[in-house]
């Protein structure tokens, strides 16, 4: 990853490297919603070269597994097919080029990135927000990872059918009695329930609408109904579900965290083997057939995970997963700059004289 990094940055230009890179401390950083934005930091994938598109998808591939490359791909070529489908439901013409554009996808920099550096990279457009932190070359952090899809299916593009189709079948294979415990409420959130948030907070609340799209609205009562609680999770434990039941929770994070590179998807995977099923829930929202408005979350102690398909009737996906101590690598950002301030690191100490060369005038005197 470093290295395609690199590679891609000494491809740019000075102009486009100003373009691309930014401090640590830029609060573009945190900021990972996908919606389509006018001032998106980064440099978009329209302006690179042939040469450079190759690095840029190179670099994002080395970001996700290989099926986390090919939905991200997906995603991007589905702009295609909703300007198209905006062309002639709403008449847009050909002001939708512009504003639904398969290379409107920007790379983002922060930090040197640099051996035993502490350095962030990210992707984002409409429907993708990938966002990498990495503290020390030694910790990877790939949260939240965000993909979304509209409309779905586009012929044969439908990059998170797993996703959605899973769900449908855990939910409809409960018994009356669990399902009446996993449906948490009739109406899905117009978005994620704890929204673009840099870092997830114990109680979060959804908005009424998603932003930009005022046809689909929530009442302050609903909001109340599918809130989140970290303390106070919502719907029904695995560990009351039969075995193919429980699977089949697993199954569906393993959709999410298999998103990204096998080693680290391990890694994750077998921190969630050691969770006792009944850390781990699954709650449903909304209608329960295809092509209703519906949303559902998993919640363990580290991980969440929100899947909404409200808008157009079922018929616009957005799916997130998420760590709550490290999304944008937060707590180990924090570790690492508690340490700094107390360690004498060999990168400062190949730059510092063991002895000052001022000294060396008051010796000759």
């Amino acid at each position: 990853m470093l290295f395609a990094t690199w590679a891609l940055l000494n491809s740019l230009t000075p102009e486009q490297r100003g373009a691309a890179m930014f401090p640590m401390t830029d609060p573009q950083r945190v900021d990972w919603d996908f919606i389509p934005k006018p001032d998106r930091a980064g440099i978009p994938m329209s302006v690179l070269h042939g040469h450079q598109r190759t690095l840029a998808q190179h670099l994002l591939a080395s970001g996700l597994s290989t099926r986390g490359y090919s939905q991200a791909l997906q995603i991007m070529a589905m702009e295609n097919m909703l300007r198209e489908k905006e062309v002639h439901e709403r008449g847009f013409g050909v002001i939708a080029g512009d504003f639904r554009d398969p290379d409107n996808y920007a790379f983002s920099f922060f930090g040197r990135p640099g051996f035993e550096d502490t350095w962030g990279w990210r992707v984002l457009g409409h429907h993708l927000s990938l966002s990498y932190t990495i503290i020390d070359q030694r910790y990877l952090t790939v949260t939240p990872c965000n993909m979304g899809a509209q409309p779905v299916p586009s012929g044969i593009f439908h990059p998170l059918r797993d996703d959605e189709e899973l769900a449908f079948e855990l939910l409809h294979r409960l018994p009356e009695a669990q399902r009446k415990a996993t449906v948490i409420h009739d109406v899905a959130p117009a978005d994620y329930v704890t929204r673009q948030v840099p870092r997830i907070g114990r109680v979060e609340l959804p908005d009424h609408v998603d932003l930009g799209i005022t046809s689909y609205r929530i009442s302050d009562a609903d909001r109340e109904a599918l809130k989140f609680e970290a303390d106070r999770p919502r719907g029904i434990a695995a560990s009351d579900l039969d075995r193919k039941g429980a699977e089949l929770v697993k199954d569906l994070i393993r959709t999410y965290v298999g998103r990204i590179p096998d080693e680290l998807a391990e890694t994750y995977l077998r921190s969630l083997d050691g969770t006792n099923d009944d850390r781990i829930y699954f709650c449903w929202a909304g209608g329960t057939k295809l092509g209703t408005s519906h949303y559902y979350r998993i919640q363990t102690d580290t991980l969440l995970i929100e899947f909404d398909n409200a808008i157009d009737s079922g018929n616009h996906i957005h799916s997130v997963w998420r760590d709550y101590r490290n999304d944008l690598g937060h707590e180990l950002l924090i570790d690492h700059y508690e340490r700094l301030k107390d360690s004498d690191h060999h990168l400062s100490r190949r730059t510092r004289s063991t002895v000052p060369a001022e000294d060396w005038h008051a010796d000759e005197h």
